[in-house]
This record gives C-alpha cells, structure tokens and sequence, in this order.
C-alpha cells in the first residue's frame, strides 16, 4: 500500500516512528507533501534519509499571500531535487481568509506552469472554490496534459466531470465518515487506474480510530472501506493503487 498525500513534517511522533509503524501493516511509499519553503526543505531532507519517503514540492493556497517570482524560484529550485516527484499542494481555498483571491491564483497559475515545465503531477487542493479551481485548470493544465492529481477528493457532485478531464481521485479517511455516503457513492464511479488513497496526516484521521492524531500507517484504513464500498478485495484494490502511484510519481 502506498500514502500518496501526507504531512509528515507536521506529524508528531518521529519520521522514524511514522515509517516503521508504516511498514509494518505494509505502506512502504508514500508522498510527503510541502506547503511552503520550509516544509518544503524539511521534506526532502526526510526523503533523503528515508527511501520510501518522496516529496511533493508546492506554495498552498493558505500560504499564498504576496507570492511572486522569488517565490516561484525557490519552487523551481527545490523541484529539481531528485526525490521530488510531485508539484504542489495548490489551488484555491476560500473557507478561510488566509490569502488573498488574486494571490491564490497567481501562485497557482505559476505551480500550474511549473508543473508543465518540470512534467511532474499536480498535486490539487480545493475548499470552497471547485468551479473556480476547476476553471482554472481547463484553462491552464488541461491544454497542455498536466497530469492532475484531486487531494482529499470532496467534490461527490462533480466526480464524473473530474473522471472526464482525467484526473487522478485521491480519497481520504473523511471518507470513512458516517455523513459522507455521497463521497463514497463517488468512490464507486473512480476508474480502477485513476484511483489513489491518502491520508493527509496528522489530518482526517479515518472513522475507526478517528480519536488519534493521523499518520501514514491508516492509510490502509482507508482503503479497506474503499475496497468494500467497491466491492473488491483489498489486495486487489492495494494492488491497483500502488500501481497508480508508480505510474504518477514514478518510485
């Protein structure tokens, strides 16, 4: 199994602790994913010491206030380190006002370009803007065969859309939760190859052991509700993920 979305720099206990309890209900990849220069930073130097650790580089849309082009080259900089194999999290959030609209975009129009520069997936993140982010990349990404990857994908009205462009569905432990049977209606109509599991640790901890601080090993949670909603076997589905993930990231 692998975690193709996670935060291991905010986690608490130890990347090596992390790693191991990974490892041992069987997650040996996962993508660790920066939010700013210095998560970034820390990422790679985790992906250094680790080799089942690999980086997504990217500026999020919280984090996006003043963006400009020493930002962008920081970005750039950091992308061609070899164990990134990923660009953002990027996109637009506006569920809090942590940055402004026309900052938002711009930083996600220059990761959209980096994305295409660098040939690397696109690692996307949306809170209360899917038409709004979902314009931007039929305008920007779309054209030019970016592969785009829907973090903690929540968007259950507009999977087929989603399906349509070719994107990558990531699925998260929200849906484990009771409420969100519309989000694992959703889960069904994912294509077999299109489909990843994430955690977002130390976030969206899965419905079984919801109480705890999430981490890389719950993955598999997850993906035991997604295996049953889908009505696989979890070896298969385990299968077809890692799969997916090597294709896109290429570990």
């Amino acid at each position: 199994m692998i975690d193709s979305h996670t935060h291991l720099t905010s986690c608490a206990p130890s990347p090596e602790e992390l790693v191991r309890a990974a490892e041992r209900v069987g997650v040996r990849r996962m993508l660790t994913v920066g939010t700013d220069g210095d998560s970034c930073r820390a990422a790679l130097a985790l992906a250094e010491d680790f080799p089942q650790v690999y980086v997504a580089i990217g500026r999020h849309p919280n984090h996006a206030t003043g963006f400009d082009a020493a930002d962008l080259a920081e970005l750039e900089a950091l992308a061609a380190h070899p164990r990134c194999r990923a660009i953002g999290e990027t996109g637009l959030d506006f569920h809090r006002d942590w940055a402004p609209a026309s900052d938002q975009a711009r930083a996600f129009s220059a990761q959209i370009g980096l994305a295409r520069a660098t040939g690397k997936p696109l690692v996307i993140h949306t809170r209360t803007a899917d038409q709004q982010t979902l314009d931007q990349l039929a305008a920007e990404a779309d054209p030019h065969g970016v592969r785009v990857i829907l973090h903690c994908f929540s968007m259950a009205d507009r999977v087929e859309e989603c399906v349509a462009r070719g994107y990558w569905i990531s699925f998260a432990g929200n849906v484990t939760y009771p409420p969100n049977g519309a989000l694992r209606e959703a889960a069904k109509r994912v294509p077999d190859d299109k489909l990843l599991v994430e955690t977002d640790a130390p976030y969206l901890t899965p419905q079984a052991v919801r109480k705890e601080r999430n981490q890389p090993a719950n993955v598999t949670l997850t993906a035991e509700a997604l295996a049953a909603e889908r009505g696989v076997a979890y070896e298969a589905l385990e299968a077809q993920v890692e799969r997916n993930a090597a294709e896109l990231f290429g570990w």
